[in-house]
């Protein structure tokens, strides 16, 4: 398949950029126990956002991986999951912050440390989302790519640290025009007490069309609908 960009984010890393709709993204751990935080939203209109709550009640899930779609706050498909080698992707534990980092690895400061300071999700989330004006009122719910975190039935939520092996990697499709917005930052529950230095590799290439047969479209009926209220507002604004 021929490749369209690529780029590697390496350990604390942050980048975003605005993909068109019918492009294949995907993440490729360099080494074992990455985690990349995502957020997600519509380059037309960045008010319209990856919605976590409705994404997960209407795939009757709390993870997602291969026919999982990330729907938006308008019953839309932002992006759909094609191709995932791990099985298992967190959407409930955020990201982290800089008291959680300090606490966790030790306060560290870009005047004192320079480009070894050790940052955080939330801070480059911020500045991420600066560049396409938007600001802290734009923070959302993130997916964790290569993270697996599940709930006891007593409801205590549990870290797998051995998910998420070197060189494993998970593949999203566009069904719409989206902005992009990225953190090689640790799972807040990630219990290893050293900063995580895992590069992610990033390489955006050509989809084929969607066909009446794709898994992501048939995975569930509200799926499906999604699907139809995207295309129709192609149909509608092309």
């Amino acid at each position: 398949m021929r490749m369209s960009w690529s780029t590697i984010i390496g350990a604390g890393g942050k980048w975003s950029g605005r993909i068109s709709r019918g492009r294949l993204i995907r993440f490729t751990a360099m080494e074992a126990g990455a985690n990349m935080a995502l957020m997600l939203y519509h380059a037309h209109d960045l008010t319209e956002r990856y919605n976590m709550p409705d994404t997960l009640k209407a795939q009757y899930t709390s993870h997602l991986t291969t026919g999982n779609v990330l729907m938006s706050d308008n019953g839309r498909v932002l992006a759909s999951i094609v191709e995932d080698e791990l099985g298992w992707h967190d959407t409930i534990c955020g990201y982290t912050t800089r008291e959680q980092t300090d606490s966790k690895y030790g306060p560290t400061t870009y005047q004192a440390h320079h480009n070894s300071w050790l940052r955080s999700g939330q801070e480059n989330f911020a500045v991420e989302l600066t560049r396409s004006g938007l600001g802290m009122r734009d923070m959302m719910p993130v997916v964790n790519l290569f993270s697996k975190v599940y709930c006891d039935d007593d409801g205590r939520m549990h870290y797998v640290p051995e998910h998420c092996r070197a060189g494993a990697s998970v593949t999203l499709r566009t069904e719409m025009d989206v902005l992009a917005v990225l953190s090689n930052t640790p799972n807040p529950l990630d219990g290893r007490p050293e900063y995580p230095s895992v590069p992610v590799e990033l390489e955006v290439m050509p989809a084929e069309p969607v066909r009446e047969e794709d898994v992501c479209v048939n995975h569930r009926e509200e799926n499906r609908r999604a699907f139809e209220n995207t295309w129709s507002y192609y149909s509608l604004t092309e």
